[in-house]
């Protein structure tokens, strides 16, 4: 028998991401034959140490051990982690004697005993991240194939801190030329304030968007419906409705196209969406209500059509790209890499080959004056009442500039302005351009875009994997990422970038041609159906770690499929029956958020999983302190909550029985109280109770 389980406390303690200079216990169980038991580690970041440590055999001492299984021997080690932060990766060798048999050429079996050097290593998507035995070691190295796996512990800075205010916090994400019109909006106000002849300017806010653009171009994601800033400050009575703490607003900054990723005026709102008096407006209403905003911004590139590249000659004094071509001065040559190709013309570094996206040298000095230094665009922003800034595909940053960009955001809002990257992957090992990245370690990013809550989500709602195994990949993230990190991650089901939660449910085929992804919607025969598997996607965000993020339009089953079809305009005038409904329930749950702190900094056990089930608890300690050692007051909510989720298509009973310290949750095959038809039992007075959880729904039950 060997075993090792780093979410086991018996085998590693303390749980999870640790800070620097701290210590962690290691153990592991092998079978009493084995010798020469040898812990192994490599630590670093852009580059390893690797390095063997022999395990000692460990005996009861007067300390009661679990029971280990027959023939077995428990080893263990201390490692004091490292000074600075980065990841540690461990797995296990040891030795073993096999037995062989073989045949000789008349045909006898011939028994032979040979040494063989193995390997425990982690094994994939099991609940306690234990493992197996493997010939050969783990592969960790940035350009390797990640496989056999490795145990990882983050190493983070031991002065990490994030924004209380975005623990926990319900975030609301808006496109804004695609959320609200004002009221004096008019058609020849859109088309004024700041026309090119390239646009395309929708009438009708309930028309389709836009998929070729104008003849003379093409398609430039050049369509404008009118929403604005006003338009958004209209309608905060209605975000305020869904519980909301922060708005992050796609960019805002002056722009050709209307994503506005490719900016031409860092410094200013654009004037579609009513310029800088506007974002003061906005921001003041925001401030009356309590809502902090999130600005997106892009670093990598700009927009070809803007002041700082102007290759259109839209706005006044030299660009770089004239400056290039007539070798003339300009303040913002040095931002970009120009070339000559072999034709004579002149080319330049774009993003991802798309010449209206040119790059920009983000280690220029002159650049990065413009970015953080005094009357730069950190300082401005900040200075305006902006509560952080979400960094557009943040791996393409370098960590120098990031971590640039968090510390002159904590210098300019006294530590509480916030950054939150663009990151798909794990966050934790991310590698990009051959090397881990410094992303979770509590140095550049305060926290990430949830999107690996999203993979996981669809693969557990969709029906691909058990809850079992939605379980094990959440706890993976929970164990690598800092708390102070992973209470603040925006758990998204939805973005500007992927298609819509609602449609996903019906699993549409995928295609390229934006034509047939026009037509792609979820069935009415399929609309209860994916309405229903949209409410256990709310619920479990509502209930698990981090800042929930809605996408606007997702709390009322907005269709669409991909870019720019996730992209519509609010359907204010002609929500569904199904949409308003689903609204309801968003409200009723984000009001469970907002008035259960638990809720937003509570600790997490998972308490059942099966094929289709998943339970979970959020709780406070003896004390009713959080996670964080913060005294929460009875007046903040419940001390205790349990949500059970059931995608499958029968209903499930359950005992729940709560002692001083636990909660236990046993599956029952039949209920001896009657089951509450509500989807939220509040106030339970006793210890003990029976609840069935009916198909394809979820139930919270909240300790007062």
């Amino acid at each position: 028998m060997f075993f090792h389980a780093s979410r086991d406390l018996s085998y590693r303690t303390p749980f999870g991401a640790q800070p620097a200079d701290s210590a962690v216990t290691i153990r592991f169980d092998a079978d009493k034959d084995s010798r020469e038991v040898t812990l192994c580690y490599t630590y670093g970041l852009y580059g390893f140490s690797y390095h063997e440590e022999p395990m000692r055999r460990i005996d009861d001492n007067g300390v009661k051990l679990p029971k280990l299984a027959k023939d077995t021997i428990r080893y263990e080690t201390g490692l004091m982690l490292p000074h600075e932060p980065g990841l540690v990766f461990y797995w296990f060798r040891f030795i073993r004697d096999v037995l062989t048999e073989t045949e000789d050429e008349e045909g006898n079996i011939v028994s032979d005993k040979i040494t063989e050097t193995c390997y425990y290593v982690m094994e994939g998507d099991t609940e306690d991240a234990s493992g197996k035995v493997y010939h050969e070691p783990p592969r960790v190295g940035a350009d390797e194939d990640k496989y056999p796996y490795a145990w990882q512990i983050t190493v983070y800075d031991k002065d990490f801190k994030t924004p209380d205010h975005m623990k926990g916090a319900m975030i609301y994400q808006i496109f804004p030329d695609r959320f609200a019109r004002d009221g004096g909006f008019t058609v020849d106000r859109m088309m004024n304030a700041s026309p090119r002849e390239e646009r395309v300017y929708h009438e009708d806010w309930y028309e389709d968007v836009d998929i070729k653009g104008k003849p003379s171009t093409g398609y430039l994601a050049c369509d404008f419906f009118g929403g604005s800033l006003k338009g958004i400050k209209e309608h905060l009575d209605y975000i305020k409705s869904l519980g909301i703490d922060i708005i992050y607003l796609n960019p805002i900054f002056e722009a050709r196209s209307s994503h506005r990723y490719d900016t031409a005026d860092y410094l200013n709102v654009d004037p579609m969406l009513g310029g800088n008096k506007a974002w003061q407006e906005f921001r003041e209403a925001c401030d009356s209500k309590g809502i902090k905003l999130i600005l997106d911004g892009v670093f990598s590139h700009t927009g070809a059509d803007s002041k700082y590249f102007n290759k259109f000659d839209r706005y006044e004094g030299t660009g770089a790209f004239k400056a290039y071509e007539k070798g003339v001065q300009s303040p913002y040559r040095s931002w970009y890499n120009f070339y000559k190709n072999e034709d004579g013309y002149t080319v330049y570094d774009s993003w991802w080959g798309f010449p209206d996206l040119p790059n920009v040298d983000e280690n220029d000095l002159s650049y990065r004056r413009f970015i953080f230094g005094e009357g730069g665009v950190v300082d401005t922003w900040m200075g305006r009442g902006a509560s952080g800034l979400r960094l557009d595909v943040s791996d393409e940053l370098p960590d120098s500039f990031i971590r640039q960009m968090r510390d002159t955001i904590k210098a300019r809002t006294a530590g509480e302005g916030m950054l939150v990257g663009e990151v798909w992957e794990d966050a934790s090992n991310k590698c990009s351009y051959g090397s881990y990245r410094d992303f979770m370690l509590g140095r550049t990013h305060d926290s990430v875009m949830g999107y690996t809550f999203r993979t996981a989500m669809l693969e557990f709602l969709q029906g691909w994997v058990s809850a079992k195994v939605f379980n094990a990949r959440m706890e993976g993230y929970r164990e690598r990422y800092p708390a102070e990190s992973y209470y603040c991650i925006m758990n998204l089901l939805s973005s500007h970038d992927v298609p819509r939660i609602y449609t996903m449910m019906s699993k549409p085929a995928d295609t390229g041609d934006k034509e047939e992804q026009q037509k792609i919607c979820v069935p009415d025969d399929e609309a209860s159906k994916c309405a229903d598997l949209c409410k256990l996607g709310y619920a479990i965000q509502i209930g698990y770690i981090g800042a929930p993020c809605v996408y606007y339009g997702d709390e009322v089953l907005m269709d669409g499929y991909k870019d720019p079809f996730n992209r519509r305009t609010y359907p204010w005038d002609r929500l569904s029956r199904e949409g308003e409904e689903h609204l309801l329930y968003c409200r009723k749950l984000s009001a469970l958020r907002t008035q259960n702190r638990v809720l937003k900094t509570g600790f997490y056990r998972t308490l059942f999983t099966n094929e289709d089930v998943i339970a979970f608890e959020r709780y406070l300690d003896n004390e009713s302190r959080d996670i964080f050692g913060n005294f929460i007051l009875p007046s903040q909510g419940a001390r205790r909550i349990v949500l059970i989720v059931n995608r499958g298509l029968k209903s499930i009973y359950f005992s729940l029985d709560e002692s001083e310290t636990e909660m236990n949750c046993t599956k029952i095959d039949t209920p001896s109280v009657s089951l509450s038809s509500e989807y939220i039992i509040k106030g339970v007075p006793f210890s003990k109770m029976q609840v069935g959880v009916a198909p394809m729904s979820a139930l919270f039950v909240i300790y007062q």
